[in-house]
C-alpha cells in the first residue's frame, strides 16, 4: 500500500490534498475533496484511531518524524500533513500567549475570566466547569474561524500555591490539593467536551486539549538569585504524595487531561522532562495517562546547558524520549535528535512512539477528519464568542469569587440613594488591563473600577495617589485633599504584573512602597471609616489596615478580569452580596525569613521552621485559608445522621487484617483496594441556615483533623466543599460524600497513604462532630 500510494500522488493531486491555509480557513487533513485521501489508511475515519496513527507514522521519513517532535511542527506536503503549533494558552479565557492563536481577523476579542486564584475562591466546582465549557467553545470558534494552528491549550496551571511570594501563584487554583485537583477536573472536563460528571469523552472526540502543568513540585521562578531553569526542588517522599502530586492524579485520572508539561526545575536531582518514573511509570503507568507530553519552553535545552544533567545534546535528547516526553517547546530535538540516533543512543521506535501519542491527540481533536466545517464542533464560530451568556459568567465569577475581608460595624454596604460624593484614589483605580492579571487574552469589554463606580455615583474624583503601582512617588497631600471633600473613600490599591508574575517572584509581603503610608493618611483625613480595595493575586499582609479603626472595609478583588470592576462596584452598593473565601492563607511580612527554596510543607520545631499552608504552618496569620464575610449570617449544624463510628475492620479480609496489625494501628490504602475504599465512603449532612437579612450565596468548606495531630499530619485538612444558596431565613441540608481512603488518610514518610485508627473531627466553621475509625 505504501508503494501504491506514492505512485499515485503527483504535483496536481498534492495541491488538493495540501491544507487551505487562509486566514478564514482552518488547517485539517484528509480533504474529501481530494479523491486520492481514499488511499491513505490515515483518513479512513471509521477505522481505530489506533491504526490511522500507526499508518501515518508508517509513511515519515526519519527526517520527517524528527520535524514533527518540537511544538512548531511543520507541515508533510506530501501527505497532505499542515502545519501545527501545540502552543497555546487559555489560563482564564484564550490568549495570544504561545504561538497557535492569533486575533488579527472576524474574532478580535474573547472573554476574559478572573484570574484562576479568584475563579477558585468561589469553591464553585460547577462554575469552573461552565468557565471550562465556555473557554473550550471560544477556542473551538477560533480554530474554525482560521485564527489558531492548533488547538492544544497549555492550561491548566495546577501547581500548589505553596508560597505566597511565588509570582504566578496567581495562576492557581490555591494551596489545597483538594481544590486544585477539583478544579483541574472540572476545567478540563469543561474545556475538552466532557460532561460535568466525566466519561463523555472516553478518549474519543474532543472540543479542545487540555494541559495539566507544571509537573511537578515547581512553583518558584525568580527568587533571591535562584531561577526556576535551574532549581532544584528537593522534595520529601512524604510532601510528594499528599501535597505536590494529588492534583496531577486528578487531573489525570478523574479529569481524562490529553496533555502534560513537564516542568523546568529538577526533583531531587532529576530534570522533571528526563524522569522516567514521573512520566512513564507514575503518570501512564500508575494514573493510566493517555495523551502527549510536552516540554516547557526551552526545558530541554535547560537540563543540557543549566542543569549540565547530561554530556551532550544526543544525551539530552535520549533522556527526555526515553522518560516519555513527547514534544520539545523549542528547537533541541529538532537539532539533535538525528545525530543522537547516529550515534545510537536512541532507537527510531522512540521516535515513534512519540509520534503516537502526539497524532492521536490532533486525530482526537478532528484534525484529520476532512473540513471541520462539516465535523463535530464545526458549527461553532464567531457569535459563539464574547456572547452575553459568556459575559454574564464572567460576571458571575467576578461577583462570587470576591472576599470581604473587614466590614467594621457594617460599612458595607454603601447606601445607593444617600451618597452624594465619592472618592476613588489608588493606582489600581483607573486601569481596566491590570484587572485581568496574566496570559490574558483581548478582552470583550474593559471597565475600570472608578468607571463602574461612577454608574453608582456620578459625582466620583479620583486620584492615583502613586505615580504606579510600585509607589516610589507619591502624592499624599493631593489624595487627602480629594478625600476630604467625599461622603465616602475607596481606596483600589494591591499589585500588578510588575510586581508579581511569571519569572517575577516577590521578595516582600507588604504593599509596594508608599502605598501605605497613602491609605493610612487618607484613612485619617476622611470623614468616615475608607474601604480598601486590594487587587493582586497573592497575599499582602495588610495587618495596619485590618486592625486600623479608620479602615472600615477591606476586599480582596483578585484579578477579578473583565467584568471585575461592574462585580466590585455591586458588592461595594449592595447589588451583590459577597460570598467568597481565601483560597490561600495570608502570611505576615516576616514570613520573608523562610527561604522560599525550603520545599518542606511540615514544620521543624527544632529549628523553628513553620511549615507551609493551613495543613500545617504553625505561625501567625493575618488572614486564613477559607476566611472570608458576607452581608448575611450563616449557621451550621451537623444532622444526626452522619455516622459517628466507622469499622473499617470489618470491610476487610484476614490476609488485609493480619497486615495492617504489625503497622502500628494504622492501615494501607493500597491495601485496602479500590473495592474496599468504595465501600467505606460515607455521608456527612450538614444543615445551613441563613439567618440574616439579605440573600446570598457562599461555599460551605467542610474540614476535618486528627484527634492527636502529630508534626507530620495535617493540623486540619478541606474534605469537601459546596456552594449554597439561600435566601434570608431559609435552610437547607448539604450532603458531602467523604472517601477515608482519599479525605482521611495520612501519608507516611516512605510515601505510602494509610489510615490511623482513632478519632477525627469533622469541622465547620465552630461545629464539630466527632468519628472513631476502627481498624
Amino acid at each position: 500500500m505504501k508503494l501504491l500510494v506514492t505512485a499515485l500522488i503527483n504535483p496536481i493531486c498534492l495541491a488538493l490534498l495540501l491544507l487551505h491555509t487562509e486566514s478564514t480557513q482552518p488547517p485539517f487533513s484528509c480533504d474529501s475533496a481530494n479523491p486520492q485521501t481514499k488511499f491513505f489508511p490515515f483518513c479512513q475515519t471509521k477505522l481505530p484511531i489506533r491504526k490511522r496513527v500507526l499508518d501515518l507514522v508508517s509513511h515519515l521519513t526519519l527526517d520527517e518524524k524528527i520535524s514533527q517532535l518540537v511544538n512548531s511542527a511543520p507541515a508533510i506536503p506530501r501527505l497532505g500533513v499542515p502545519p501545527y503549533e501545540w502552543w497555546s494558552e487559555a489560563l482564564h479565557g484564550v490568549s495570544g500567549y504561545g504561538y497557535g492563536v492569533t486575533f488579527n481577523g472576524r474574532i478580535s476579542s474573547v472573554t476574559s475570566f478572573p484570574q484562576v486564584l479568584l475563579t477558585a475562591a468561589t469553591f464553585d466546582s460547577h462554575l469552573w466547569y461552565r468557565i471550562g465549557q465556555a473557554i473550550g467553545k471560544e477556542a473551538r470558534a477560533v480554530y474554525n474561524a482560521g485564527q489558531a494552528k492548533g488547538m492544544t491549550f497549555w492550561a491548566p496551571n495546577i501547581n500548589i500555591f505553596r508560597d505566597p511570594r511565588w509570582g504566578r501563584g496567581q495562576e492557581t487554583p490555591g494551596e489545597d490539593p483538594l481544590v486544585v485537583g477539583n478544579y483541574a477536573v472540572a476545567y478540563v472536563r469543561g474545556i475538552q467536551g466532557d460532561s460535568f460528571q466525566g466519561g463523555k469523552l472516553n478518549n474519543g472526540h474532543l472540543q479542545a486539549s487540555a494541559c495539566c502543568k507544571h509537573f511537578t513540585a515547581y512553583d518558584l521562578d525568580n527568587w533571591n538569585g535562584f531561577i526556576r531553569f535551574g532549581f532544584n526542588a528537593e522534595v520529601t517522599k512524604q510532601d510528594l504524595a499528599d501535597t505536590y502530586q494529588p492534583p496531577f492524579r486528578s487531573c489525570v485520572k478523574d479529569g481524562r487531561a490529553s496533555g502534560i508539561m513537564c516542568a523546568y526545575n529538577r526533583v531531587n536531582g532529576v530534570p522533571n522532562c528526563a524522569d522516567y518514573n514521573l512520566l512513564t511509570k507514575t503518570a501512564r503507568g500508575e494514573w493510566g495517562f493517555h495523551g502527549y507530553i510536552t516540554s516547557d519552553c526551552d526545558a530541554v535545552e535547560v537540563i543540557y546547558n543549566v542543569h549540565k544533567y547530561t554530556k551532550s545534546p544526543e544525551e539530552t535528547v535520549a533522556d527526555v524520549l526515553k522518560a516519555g516526553m513527547d514534544v520539545n517547546c523549542g528547537s533541541f530535538l529538532k537539532n539533535y535528535t538525528k545525530s543522537a540516533v547516529q550515534q545510537k543512543k536512541l532507537l527510531e521506535t522512540a521516535i515513534d512512539r512519540a509520534l503516537h501519542n502526539l497524532f492521536t491527540v490532533r486525530m482526537r481533536l478532528g484534525l484529520f477528519n476532512g473540513n471541520p466545517n462539516g465535523q463535530l464542533f464545526g458549527n461553532i464560530g464567531p457569535n459563539q464568542v464574547c456572547t452575553q451568556e459568556h459575559q454574564d459568567l464572567a460576571l458571575e465569577a467576578a461577583r462570587n469569587g470576591i472576599v470581604l475581608l473587614k466590614n467594621s460595624a457594617k460599612l458595607l454596604p454603601l447606601s445607593k440613594n444617600k451618597i452624594t460624593s465619592l472618592a476613588v484614589i489608588g493606582p489600581n483605580g483607573n486601569n481596566a488591563y491590570v484587572l485581568v492579571g496574566n496570559y490574558e487574552g483581548p478582552p470583550c469589554k474593559s471597565v475600570e473600577i472608578l468607571k463602574a463606580l461612577q454608574s453608582y455615583v456620578k459625582n466620583t474624583q479620583f486620584h492615583p495617589g502613586c505615580h504606579a503601582v510600585n509607589c516610589t512617588s507619591v502624592a499624599i497631600d493631593d489624595a487627602v485633599n480629594t478625600a476630604k471633600g467625599a461622603d465616602y473613600v475607596v481606596l483600589v490599591m494591591g499589585l500588578d504584573q510588575s510586581q508579581e508574575m511569571e519569572e517575577r517572584d516577590r521578595l516582600y509581603l507588604t504593599l509596594p512602597g508608599q502605598q501605605e503610608s497613602l491609605v493610612t493618611a487618607v484613612a485619617k483625613a476622611a470623614e468616615k471609616p475608607v474601604i480598601l480595595v486590594l487587587v493582586c493575586g497573592g497575599p499582602v499582609d495588610v495587618s495596619f489596615a485590618k486592625y486600623n479603626p479608620q479602615v472600615g472595609s477591606i476586599l480582596w478583588a483578585g484579578y477579578p478580569g473583565e467584568a471585575g470592576g461592574i462585580a466590585l462596584a455591586e458588592i461595594i452598593f449592595g447589588d451583590h452580596n459577597p460570598g467568597g473565601k481565601l483560597p490561600v492563607t495570608w502570611y505576615p511580612k516576616d514570613f520573608t525569613r523562610v527561604p522560599m527554596t525550603d520545599m518542606r510543607m511540615r514544620p521543624e520545631p527544632s529549628s523553628g521552621y513553620p511549615g507551609r499552608t493551613y495543613r500545617f504552618y504553625n505561625g501567625e496569620k493575618v488572614f486564613e485559608f477559607g476566611y472570608g464575610l458576607s452581608y448575611s449570617t450563616y449557621t451550621y449544624e451537623f444532622v444526626s445522621s452522619t455516622p459517628n463510628t466507622l469499622h473499617l475492620n470489618l470491610l476487610l479480609n484476614s490476609r488485609t487484617k493480619t497486615e495492617s496489625s504489625s503497622s502500628l494501628h494504622s492501615l494501607s490504602v493500597s491495601d485496602m483496594g479500590t473495592e474496599a475504599c468504595e465501600k467505606a465512603k460515607f455521608s456527612a449532612l450538614v444543615g445551613v441556615e441563613n439567618s440574616g437579612e439579605v440573600a446570598g450565596k457562599h461555599p460551605v468548606l467542610l474540614f476535618a483533623r486528627h484527634d492527636r495531630p502529630s508534626n507530620q499530619s495535617p493540623l486540619k485538612q478541606l474534605v469537601g466543599f459546596q456552594s449554597v444558596s439561600l435566601n434570608s431565613g431559609e435552610r437547607t441540608e448539604v450532603e458531602f460524600e467523604i472517601s477515608p481512603c482519599e479525605h482521611l488518610s495520612t501519608a507516611t514518610e516512605d510515601g505510602l497513604m494509610v489510615i490511623e485508627e482513632g478519632y477525627r473531627y469533622l469541622m465547620l466553621e465552630d461545629k464539630e462532630y466527632p468519628i472513631n475509625i476502627v481498624i
